[in-house]
């Protein structure tokens, strides 16, 4: 059972979104990103982390968190992904 208070999940969870944001960020400034070496590798890393951020943001649990850099990470994912 996991014995973190709410507030310690909600942490955790935002940690990881700054993770995906990161992630993308890396791939569009062209910066290694794990093993993606091809055009195709990287944009399912960006189309995965972009998915990643939606599906997050439509949790009902969030409370004061700051979205800016999500919001505009799955913007610029989304315009990387479309060229």
């Amino acid at each position: 059972m996991d014995d973190r208070s709410d507030a310690e999940r909600i942490a955790a969870h935002y940690t990881a979104l700054g993770h995906s944001v990161a992630v993308i960020n890396d791939v569009l400034a062209g910066n290694q990103v794990g093993r993606a070496e091809t055009d195709e590798e990287k944009k399912g890393f960006v189309n995965r982390n972009v998915k990643h951020l939606e599906t997050m943001l439509t949790k009902d649990y969030w409370t004061s968190e700051d979205m800016t850099a999500v919001n505009a990470a799955i913007i610029a994912g989304k315009s990387y992904l479309a060229s």
